[in-house]
This record gives C-alpha cells, structure tokens and sequence, in this order.
C-alpha cells in the first residue's frame, strides 16, 4: 500500500496551487461581479480578492457557489449577492475535477456542481484554476457526479446503469452526502470514454430525477494551472477571453 506523499512534496503542491489561485485574479477589475468558487484551489483565489480588497481598493462583488464559499467571503468582507440578485456575472473563477484540450469540464467532486453550474451559466466568461493533475486528453477518469432529488435517487440510480459503464455510487453510502439544495449526489464510474460531452449531458439530464449532471459544456475560457514548476494560463482560442 502507497503511504502518503513527503510533507516536503505536499508544501510544494500547495505553494504552486497557491500561485494558481492568485494568477487568476489578473482577469479581475474594479467594478466587476465575480462568481466565487468552490474547492481547495480556487479558495486561494477568494483569499487574494480578500486581500487586494482590504490593501488595494479593489471594488467587487461576489457570487458564492456555496455555503463554504460564502462564510469564507463573508469572513472577508467580499460584498456578497445572491445569483438572483447580481443577475449577469462579468466573471467566474471556479476550480474543476478534469479539464480536456477543448475546455471542457468536470465538476462536482465538492457536491457544489448546481450552484457552480448556473453561476457558470449566467457569467459573461469563466476562468478555472486547476493543478496539473486534472489536464485530461479524455473526460470521465473523475467519476461524473450527479445531483439528484433524494426521494428519486434510486430510480436514477437504476437509469444510469443503463448508460453508464462503471459503478454508479451514491455518494456516503449508508451516510447519504446531501448538498446546499438538499439533494444527493451519485458518482458515476465511466472512465475515459466522455468524447461527446454535449451529447452525454443531455442524455442524463433527459433522466426523471436528474437535478443536474457535472459536466460544463462551452463555459470555460481559460485554464490557469499549476504543474511541478509553473504557473500556465491557457486561454481557449476563439473563446470570450481571446
């Protein structure tokens, strides 16, 4: 059995996530309103809005896509709307579990993947900090998670197993997760077969139950990423930040 990684090891990932998490916040300016996200990476990036805030002046607004998201911004003091609230968002930054060449993603494994998704949706572009772990040729070696409504969640469960090829878990088993809406999550076990992820969306979404699937489709337009000894911005070519 494989022990964990040296502590020295450890420090360094987390310093390049660190330096992720503020790279991002180059796209930021005064006046925007940002759609805060969810996950251990992009949690650098709240921080530094917190700090430039507090010592630069910066003027924004945020958008949590959670309730960890949100009791860190308040903490703060990041000036917080609800989505209804801010309406169209200039900008969301916003970690992910996969990433492909085409910019497409998986989210979800922090069971935020609602509220992440219909912040992404109403936001003029959306920006993913991410380590270089999560650079995939293929979507679907991340199980695809899945909100589903709790009493329908068996049900679901029994759809997707006509569709997916793997496992599908609901997640904390015994223990069910329940999310910020209420719901439960099912991790499905495709593996690296989601060439088509337009098509697959739409296909789980079509399933009575389905709250929503954590595949994003056409949101992300740029990828700031920590490798070994780096910080990378990509940033998708023809996408709302080329």
């Amino acid at each position: 059995m494989r022990g964990a990684p040296p502590a020295h090891i450890v420090d360094e990932v987390e310093a390049l996530k660190r330096e992720a998490g503020i790279a991002a916040c180059s796209f930021i300016n005064s006046g925007m309103t940002l759609g805060l996200g969810t996950g251990s990476t992009v949690r650098y990036t709240v921080l530094e809005i917190g700090r430039r805030i507090v010592e630069e002046g910066l003027e924004v607004k945020g958008v949590p896509t959670s309730e960890a998201t949100r009791h860190l911004a308040e903490g703060l003091g990041i000036p917080l709307l609800t989505l209804e609230q801010a309406g169209e968002i200039d900008l969301t930054i916003d970690g992910a579990d996969e990433f492909d060449p085409d910019f497409q993603l998986i989210k979800g494994g922090g069971g935020a993947l609602t509220r992440e998704k219909r912040v992404a949706a109403a936001s003029r572009a959306m920006v993913v900090v991410a380590d270089v772990r999560k650079q995939v040729p293929v979507l679907g070696g991340f199980d695809l998670p899945l909100e589903v409504d709790i009493g329908d969640w068996e049900g679901v469960r029994d759809e997707l197993d006509l569709i997916c090829p793997g496992s599908v878990r609901l997640r904390g088993g015994q223990t069910p997760y329940v999310t910020d809406n209420g719901g439960h999550i099912l991790d499905c076990e495709f593996g690296p077969t989601i060439s088509e992820p337009s098509q697959l969306e739409q296909l789980i979404l079509s399933v009575d139950g389905v709250v929503e699937v954590g595949l994003f489709v056409g949101m992300c337009d740029a990828v700031v990423m920590a490798t070994p000894s780096e910080v990378l911005t990509m940033v998708k070519q023809g996408g709302r930040l080329d």
